[in-house]
């Protein structure tokens, strides 16, 4: 990965970018949009929304006002929890699409794995990627329990997983079924929410001339894991996509996935309020 522009290949043969903005707790309006302009002009072409984010709107106003090419963009949501079921799905689906003024959305997410829905929701989602709205399904804070259950029943294996992914929490099991089953792993909160005071991550990235976040970003993309960033701020926004000029050794990525004490800082899908 040298380029801002390289992207992964999905299990349907879509190009995804390795680096995406995400936008969770970006305000609607002013923030939202100019935090996705700022994205634009650093050379990001994937965005990560959400129905629940509240701010779908405002990411399909900055992606109509760059005058970018549509074919040139990335776009992800996800239907939320209290939507979930087939019918209702179509429908959240349907007003996701308005919000944010797309006829095709490139990647559409179940949010969480709300138990005794998630099967259906899916049902949903494989409807709406036949009939040609949505470029590439999957969904998000999977476990293997829930992909396991999954599998065993839908028609499209998901192309992806976004789940809570940080040194912290690398979910190695999850790592190896979803390489097993052609699923590309995705990161939300990879920055591990500003916690990045740790002494290797700043030893590693004053080796680099990095920033301890710059080198948790990094090895995201080394380990083949989609990222998405959220700023809000231009500078930042800039400085976690300078990624492509330095590479970490092998004994870096160990010394780092050696981190790992499965602490989230999210919440547990296992024992979560649906």
């Amino acid at each position: 990965m040298t380029s801002i522009k390289d992207a992964a290949q999905l299990n349907n043969g879509v190009h995804m970018p390795w680096l995406g903005l995400g936008v969770y707790k970006s305000q609607e309006g002013e923030q939202v949009e100019k935090a996705v302009e700022y994205a634009f002009e650093a050379g990001y072409r994937h965005i990560d929304t959400a129905a629940a984010y509240g701010n779908e709107e405002g990411v399909g106003r900055a992606v109509a006002a760059s005058g970018l090419a549509r074919e040139e963009l990335f776009i992800t949501t996800k239907v939320w929890n209290s939507d979930q079921g087939y019918e209702s799905t179509l429908q959240a689906f349907e007003n996701s699409r308005r919000r944010l003024g797309l006829d095709v959305i490139d990647l559409y997410l179940v949010h969480w794995p709300v138990a005794g829905k998630y099967k259906e929701t899916y049902r949903a989602l494989e409807k709406l990627y036949k009939e040609g709205y949505i470029r590439a399904i999957g969904v998000s804070n999977f476990l293997v329990p829930h992909l396991t259950d999954l599998l065993a029943d839908c028609e499209i294996v998901p192309a992806v997983n976004q789940v809570e992914f940080q040194p912290f929490l690398t979910q190695p099991e999850l790592q190896t079924f979803c390489r097993d089953k052609g699923i590309q792993l995705e990161a939300w909160s990879p920055l591990m929410q500003g916690n990045l005071d740790v002494p290797l991550l700043k030893e590693i990235g004053e080796k680099y001339g990095k920033s301890a976040a710059q080198v948790v970003l990094r090895w995201d993309l080394q380990k083949g894991v989609v990222t998405i960033p959220k700023s809000v701020r231009k500078e930042r926004v800039a400085e976690n996509a300078d990624l492509f000029n330095f590479e970490l050794t092998a004994e870096e990525i160990c010394a780092i996935d050696g981190l790992n004490v499965h602490r989230r800082y999210g919440s547990d899908p296992m024992n979560f309020n649906f």
